[in-house]
């Protein structure tokens, strides 16, 4: 494992996978260093597949500035306030595309959407861990997306099949529709993640950046899974925790050890030790 020489401006890490232990905690040692980050001057950025509405677990570590950019980049939230800031929604007609495309290609597939009044499935589409007790409404893609649907500004348009391989599952879904949305997972079962084209967690974090003067070579990415490798890619440094898809791994020359053992915390005390 390699550090950099100097602290970076901007940490941007995944949530899931990466900087939370299993369960989705955040241990004593990585929140001591997120603090740490902040007080010596170094924003720190969640940047993850969460839709907004599951990031209140992680708000006492969000930092000074209290955004995180959730749905793959879909959306970036005030997670304190409670307010979306700015939006990169799938157009529900491009949405509809790539449910006929993936229906077409891969039977059995259902579908989810979240958006900011919350999220919708159809029937098919089994609930998520975190919204087993929540009201949403329940129908099949086009009343939801349709005109009187209850589904405006879609963050992230949900794939999921009942038993195909997650990464044959991406494979043959970009195959039949990676031309009209990006499509990716993050998710050990068959799960797909499907946004509005040039739309990912690298395209909005850039934008971020861009926004306060913050250039690709002073940050510090890091990740786990598929949907992380635009990040990986565009940041100035970047690491895979030693739990990553290989994928993920044989593309991120720089590794740190699993979330379970603190992987981000581990590289950013080395970052901050004066």
């Amino acid at each position: 494992m390699t550090t950099p020489r100097t602290a970076p401006r901007l940490i941007a890490t995944d949530l899931d996978g990466t900087l939370l232990c299993s369960g989705g905690t955040v241990s004593a040692r990585t929140a001591a260093t997120l603090a740490a980050a902040e007080a010596a001057g170094v924003q720190v950025v969640f940047v993850t597949g969460r839709p907004p509405r599951w990031m209140q677990q992680v708000s006492a570590h969000i930092g000074g500035h209290g955004v995180a950019i959730c749905s793959n980049g879909g959306a970036v939230v005030d997670v304190r306030r409670g307010e979306l800031l700015e939006s990169f929604p799938l157009d529900a007609g491009t949405a509809l595309d790539v449910v006929a495309a993936l229906r077409a290609k891969l039977p059995g597939t259902a579908f989810a959407f979240e958006y900011p009044a919350g999220f919708a499935r159809e029937p098919g589409y089994a609930v998520p861990m975190w919204g087993q007790d929540e009201d949403h409404p329940v129908g099949p893609a086009e009343e939801l997306l349709g005109t009187g649907g209850p589904v405006h500004g879609l963050f992230k348009l949900l794939a999921k099949h009942p038993d195909l391989d997650p990464d044959k599952l991406l494979s043959e879904a970009r195959e039949a529709a990676g031309h009209l949305a990006e499509i990716t997972r993050s998710a050990p079962i068959p799960l797909l993640e499907i946004s509005a084209p040039g739309v990912t967690k690298a395209s909005t974090l850039a934008r971020w950046c861009a926004g306060r003067g913050i250039d690709r070579s002073e940050v510090v990415a890091f990740g786990d899974m598929p949907n992380d490798l635009e990040m990986l890619a565009w940041a100035g440094t970047a690491y895979a925790v030693a739990n990553a898809h290989p994928q993920v791994l044989a593309a991120v020359p720089l590794h740190t050890v699993s979330n379970e053992q603190d992987g981000v915390a581990a590289v950013l005390e080395r970052l901050l030790a004066p």
